[in-house]
């Protein structure tokens, strides 16, 4: 008998419910008896023992279906181990659950903050296997997430049914893309989506370069210009702020986000009508595209193999398209950044796309 706990932690994405199913159908398929756990909300279910079991039904049909059929939350790595508001212990309530359930591991989905707190677990002695969701594709030791492509299309189609309007009306236009760190999904349907410039949390942007793009464009007779902007875009000004003198100047900016900053430093200083889009949390949702439904069945399966060989302690990921195993304690805490030298941003400059350096 092998007994599973199931989670997912963090902002949902597609295809966590298909990495969830390939996990348990595995299983399901190779094993005579099994128990599924499913954590409900992230490691707060873990915390407060708020779970269900789940049976083979329960994964059928979820193939294609976005979101997560056991809910998510955010539970800050900073303060896991701090007490709640009760004054209880999480990270020994987590350890308590799990041994009250006699579980032989805890398969964790999630991103960044979600792989430091499964790290921790397993320093704790649990069993962790974790998959490594994220629309960033900021996960360290893989070469992809899942859920990244589905948001590249997402993205790219928002640029896409911009560009249509934006040659009507001959303007400048900004969609504003998700990445508050890294730039991976705004580079990638930036240069799908035929982004005249990209902007990158790696790669500072001085303002007036980005002018002169859009000048160089008009006098080239091009009538609109379209720029990807990561939420994460940052100047060449405010890059060079401290932590907390950019934190207190963010208190005190008037506008919503980077690209309504940007949208009016280039209507100041070129004198051109600038508009702002921001496709937001559709990026996160809706169906997982095929690329994403194979990857994460890929990975639920493996993941599934390392359970039942007893091998713990890793995250299953994809290097050079083969899936591998990657010792958590190497995962935990680093990201995966676009190099302001990296080949694709070269290629993207010989393209002709300004990145505002």
């Amino acid at each position: 008998m092998k007994r599973i706990g199931m989670l997912t932690s963090g902002g949902d994405c597609q295809a966590l419910n298909a990495a969830m199913r390939g996990v348990a159908k595995t299983l399901f398929n190779c094993l005579e008896e099994v128990e599924i756990y499913g954590f409900l909300d992230g490691y707060r279910g873990l915390i407060y023992g708020n779970f269900k079991m789940l049976n083979s039904r329960d994964f059928s049909g979820i193939l294609t279906k976005g979101g997560t059929i056991l809910g998510s939350s955010r539970t800050p790595f900073k303060t896991i181990q701090d007490p709640d508001e009760n004054g209880i212990d999480r990270v020994e309530a987590m350890k308590h659950n799990y041994y009250k359930l006699k579980l032989d591991c805890m398969v964790i989905l999630g991103g960044n903050g979600t792989h430091k707190t499964a790290n921790l677990l397993r320093e704790e002695g649990l069993n962790i296997i974790t998959l490594p969701k994220t629309i960033d594709n900021d996960l360290y030791g893989t070469d992809m997430t899942f859920g990244f492509q589905s948001a590249v299309n997402i993205a790219t189609e928002a640029i896409d049914c911009i560009h249509t309007t934006a040659a009507s009306h001959g303007r400048v236009f900004i969609i504003e893309v998700m990445g508050h760190k890294v730039g991976w999904l705004t580079l990638n349907a930036g240069i799908a989506g035929g982004a005249d410039i990209i902007l990158i949390p790696e790669i500072p942007y001085d303002i007036n370069k980005v002018v002169e793009s859009i000048q160089r464009r008009n006098k080239a007779g091009s009538r609109f210009t379209i720029l990807a902007v990561a939420e994460g875009a940052i100047s060449k000004e405010d890059a060079a702020l401290s932590k907390k003198e950019y934190k207190e100047k963010l208190k005190n900016n008037p506008y919503p986000s980077v690209s309504y900053e940007i949208a009016a430093a280039i209507q100041e200083k070129a004198g051109q009508e600038v508009r702002v889009t921001v496709p937001g949390h559709t990026q996160r949702g809706g169906s997982p595209c095929a690329y994403d439904r194979v990857f994460a069945s890929r990975l639920g399966s493996e993941a599934a193999k390392l359970i039942m060989d007893d091998d713990y302690g890793y995250m299953v990921g994809i290097k050079n398209r083969e899936i591998i195993k990657v010792p958590l304690a190497e995962v935990a805490g680093k990201l995966k950044m676009v190099a302001p030298d990296a080949t694709i941003v070269q290629e993207a400059k010989m393209l002709g796309i300004s990145f505002g350096d």
